[in-house]
């Protein structure tokens, strides 16, 4: 290892002031755009695992052979 590594002090007043410059609340409606993304990005992965299920479903029902194909 070459050279010692610095520390860094922050002392309690420092810490809480850069925290809070850093975060950026968001509004009502950028909060209510994420919940809308959220929820719609689930119903699309639900709509394709049911699609997938589906579609494996009818392919089994259609590979075995029936009673009266026999």
């Amino acid at each position: 290892m070459s050279g010692k590594k610095t520390v860094r002090v922050i002392k309690k007043g420092q810490l809480k002031h850069q925290q809070t410059a850093e975060r950026k609340p968001n509004s009502p409606r950028e909060t209510a755009r994420e919940m809308v993304k959220t929820v719609t990005n689930w119903v699309n992965e639900l709509q394709q695992k049911r699609s997938a299920e589906t579609a494996n479903a009818l392919k089994f029902l259609s590979d075995t052979p029936r009673p009266s194909e026999i």
